[in-house]
């Protein structure tokens, strides 16, 4: 991965496409509230844990510097979205055409809104990805449940704090905040346990055939810092 001339393997990039396809349309059908075992969550909860099981891979197969490019390649692919979408709502539409303000109401992100959710997807996913990284050195790269497993708890932690504070901040009050982010942590968590075989396979078929296992020893976390030996 660090040889410039190295071309990426299909694998890799379908990774990234997974973790990006999964980011994204996320953040589309975030709008619908559904209600599980009696909680009212948002419609992602069914694909966005996917992005974290997708990064869990990516750092333990490729590394933190791997992961760290895709973090940030996801962030400008989903702001481009953001971006369209946006443009797209101020366009005139066709004389016969009815449906605006249903465009509106489900595609129509508030500045608020968009905030909280980029700051948040960049906390979280940095931290999961660099507590995963840490512990895999400390682990000697064994315990691969346990590190995934952490590394979420603190990742999913660090997002839905960020985004329910920065989001419904002084909207709802603050018992209302505090179950909202327990509950959102919770069940990504969850979905990251239940999720543990799948990835502990992803993860041994990646590493075979790619002949690949990263440690980031020594590494500078810096997540702005994007050259070959950050």
């Amino acid at each position: 991965m660090s040889d410039r001339k190295k071309t990426y393997s299909i694998w890799f990039i379908t990774i990234v496409a997974l973790f990006i396809t999964c980011l994204i349309t996320s953040n589309i059908i975030a709008v619908k509230l559904i209600e599980v075992f009696g909680f009212v969550v948002t419609a992602a909860i069914v694909i966005f844990p996917v992005s974290y099981i997708c990064g869990d891979v990516l750092t333990e197969v490729y590394g933190y510097r791997a992961t760290k490019r895709v973090i940030w390649l996801g962030f400008f692919c989903n702001l481009l979205a953001v971006a369209a979408i946006a443009i797209a709502q101020q366009l005139p539409g066709a004389s016969f055409w009815d449906g605006q303000e249903a465009y509106n109401r489900i595609l129509g992100y508030t500045p608020r809104l968009l905030l909280a959710s980029f700051l948040a997807y960049l906390i979280g996913e940095f931290t999961n990805a660099i507590v995963l990284a840490k512990l895999k050195v400390i682990t000697g790269g064994r315990y691969l449940w346990m590190r995934t497993i952490g590394s979420t708890l603190v990742g999913q932690g660090l997002d839905s704090v960020v985004f329910v504070t920065i989001a419904f901040l002084g909207t709802i009050p603050f018992p209302g905040m505090g179950e909202a982010i327990v509950v959102q942590w919770l069940f990504k968590s969850i979905y990251e346990i239940l999720a543990t075989p799948l990835t502990y396979w992803v993860v041994a078929f990646l590493k075979d055939r790619e002949q690949l296992d990263v440690y980031d020893r020594d590494l500078a976390v810096n997540p702005f810092k994007l050259g070959e030996d950050s």
